[in-house]
């Protein structure tokens, strides 16, 4: 038996500080843990499914609606025009202007309308204020020389805003043959009406301004005609009377282009000349 007194500050470790002996955790103690480690398994399982069955079905409608597809939009195909005798636009357009409603087809859900040349600016009057077709998006020329009649086209896209609709409006005309302008409905297509006639030489009769927009009063010849030869021609330019004659333009490599003149001498003041002449006689 051990008598000695105990230093002072010698007492005993609580038995969470290594006085006395831990007792191991029991089996029970760690259930919770196994229990919540084992749902959290299942809950990723059942998300990583979750997804997979997602992208599947995701997979599998996108497959369905390539399928749905029309041909032109699946491969380069042209779309095949159809007969739209039976849309209500086109038949307000035949009760209001009868015969000057050529023909009207649907091309790739689009709404085309041959209309008679001398009808278009009242056919395009009639979409404006009737049917909500306000915007004027564009104007274009087309040439086919093959044609015996009507070898130009002028090309009208009218827009829908209300709608979301587009309608292409085509007129025919021959070589020497104006077309009514359709400026005094859709201001938007004056210049394009000009364009038009300075790259085809489509006239539009009762424009305000049927003057060249591109190239020069003069310019000889359409450069967007099929029939215009690549390489270029004589030109005809109005723009440099003092360097070129009526027949000749400037076309690079002819001989006939302008060419940099030096700047004339300025001529001796008359005092000064006398000057010089007494300094020398000095």
């Amino acid at each position: 038996m051990n008598d000695e007194p105990k230093k002072p500050g010698q007492d005993e470790l609580p038995a969470d500080e290594g006085g006395a002996e831990t007792t191991p955790e029991s089996p029970e103690a760690d259930a919770p843990e196994a229990a919540e480690a084992d749902d959290q398994a299942k809950a990723e399982a059942k998300a990583k499914a979750e997804a997979v069955a997602k992208a599947k079905a995701a997979a599998e409608a996108k497959a369905a609606a390539e399928a749905a597809k029309p041909p032109w939009e699946k491969l380069p195909v042209a779309p095949e025009d159809e007969d739209a005798t039976d849309d209500p636009l086109v038949a307000a357009l035949r009760e209001q202007h009868g015969e000057a409603i050529e023909s009207a087809f649907l091309c790739a859900g689009d709404l085309r309308v041959q209309v008679a040349r001398s009808a278009i600016a009242d056919v395009c009057r009639s979409l404006k204020i009737d049917h909500d077709f306000t915007m004027a998006e564009d104007l274009c020329g087309v040439h086919y020389p093959g044609r015996e009649v009507g070898e130009f086209e002028v090309v009208y896209h009218l827009y829908n805003i209300p709608e979301n609709r587009r309608l292409r409006l085509k007129v025919a005309a021959g070589e020497g043959e104006s077309v009514p302008t359709v400026a005094l409905v859709h201001r938007g297509f004056n210049w394009l009406e000009r364009e038009a006639y300075d790259m085809y030489g489509i006239r539009f009769e009762g424009h305000p301004d049927m003057t060249r927009i591109l190239l020069w009063e003069g310019f000889n010849g359409y450069p967007l005609r099929k029939d215009f030869p690549v390489e270029g021609i004589d030109t005809g330019s109005a723009i440099y009377p003092e360097y070129y004659d009526e027949s000749a333009g400037p076309v690079t490599g002819t001989g006939t282009g302008w060419r940099p003149q030096p700047p004339p001498e300025p001529e001796p003041e008359p005092g000064a000349a006398a000057g010089e002449a007494e300094e020398g006689e000095g």
